[in-house]
């Protein structure tokens, strides 16, 4: 039986309770997080999920800023913070240590309503996953997050949905872990991975066909290649070969299976990039590969304006949930903005909404609802769950 959710104290602003109201939806569907003890939860995991929107919402910059906001700002207090508040120890070990597994069943399930709500673009080139990794910052006590000598990193890895630009796998590591492996952990059956050079692996081209799960990846120039069969070039193309080939030399690691390798060139650059995809036409592969960089302007966005890699945790546990917080709240305004505004994210739209959210909760606090109209009890309990 799903579990009730507690309604909240006061009153969300519409505009708010709009971004966030498909969570009504999820949150009575997700494991329970319980006590670890006889006293109840200070922190519930609704007030840890609506207090990480937030957090990513408004751009605070650090665990103590946002604490103080939930302390000091009326909004907040009222309608993010948990009742009685939240102390900056409480507010840490929630973070730290409880909540991965209800932020991850909650990614998931709102991916997946993403994806049902979201127009596709280049529906005629397949499902287009961009796969890349992100270095994070991590602080010297942060020992689980190997990097350097003096130096600590964490790294996302990351599939990213090109149809519908949107995040769709992820799996966090310490900084010097091996991308490739993560390949096969991030795609389907079906989907293709669109990877840069670092990606290029002749096992795992291999592999990738056997599970049926289609790539597009950049390979390095001087790539010892064997061509089995070559095709017709359009001289009006920018493709400069298009062939069946295998991949470095016999007996050194060559590949078994036989794949695609397209040549072209874009203002001047050579890129050779291999593929199992004999379906489409090479400037059909030249476009996808292109379309890689999608992944790499939703990193640049969502740490710009999401504030998603300042740190608010230091364990592994704590900084994996930060980052799903991140890509809840970057899923939920995708919907919110294609369902408000027709349009993808932009700043514009968040900094419309952040804006619209403050002038609301003004307007709220001005006019007090009438205890006995009804309209506005239920105006009062806007985001009360049923």
């Amino acid at each position: 039986m799903p579990r009730q959710l507690s309604p909240k104290k006061n009153y969300f602003a519409p505009s708010f309770k709009q971004l966030t109201k498909l969570l009504s939806g999820i949150l009575p569907n997700i494991p329970h997080l319980n006590s670890r003890g006889n006293r109840p939860l200070q922190m519930t995991f609704e007030d840890q999920l609506n207090a990480l929107i937030f957090f990513h919402l408004e751009e605070h910059t650090s665990a103590r800023h946002l604490v103080q906001i939930l302390q000091e700002d009326d909004f907040a207090r009222n309608n993010i913070a948990p009742e009685g508040g939240i102390s900056r120890s409480s507010f840490s070990e929630a973070i730290n240590e409880r909540g991965l597994e209800q932020f991850l069943a909650v990614f998931q399930q709102l991916q997946k309503q993403a994806c049902s709500l979201l127009p596709k673009k280049y529906s005629q080139l397949g499902e287009l996953v961009s796969i890349d990794g992100s270095l994070i910052d991590s602080v010297l006590s942060m020992a689980w997050a190997d990097y350097r000598k003096n130096s600590k990193k964490a790294r996302l890895h990351l599939g990213f949905n090109i149809n519908q630009g949107i995040p769709q796998k992820l799996f966090l590591t310490d900084g010097k872990a091996d991308e490739r492996p993560f390949v096969h952990n991030i795609l389907e059956p079906g989907q293709t991975g669109i990877m840069d050079r670092g990606y290029q692996h002749h096992q795992n081209f291999d592999q990738l066909q056997e599970e049926i799960k289609h790539f597009v990846c950049r390979i390095k120039g001087n790539t010892h290649k064997t061509c089995l069969k070559k095709y017709d070039i359009d001289p009006d193309s920018i493709v400069f070969y298009d062939a069946k080939v295998l991949l470095g030399k016999e007996g050194q690691k060559q590949t078994k299976n036989p794949l695609r390798l397209v040549g072209y060139t874009v203002e001047g650059t050579k890129y050779w990039v291999a593929t199992d995809r004999f379906d489409l036409s090479a400037d059909d592969i030249a476009l996808i590969y292109k379309l890689r960089w999608e992944i790499e302007k939703f990193f640049g966005w969502w740490k710009r304006h999401l504030r998603v890699y300042h740190l608010i945790a230091r364990s592994k546990h704590g900084l994996m949930v930060q980052i799903l917080s991140g890509l809840i709240t970057y899923l939920l305004l995708a919907i919110y903005c294609h369902e408000q505004h027709g349009e993808p994210v932009s700043i514009k739209r968040v900094r419309e909404l952040r804006i619209k959210i403050q002038n609301e909760t003004r307007e709220l606090d001005n006019v007090p609802p009438d205890p006995g109209d009804l309209n506005s009890q239920n105006f009062k309990n806007l985001h009360a769950s049923p």
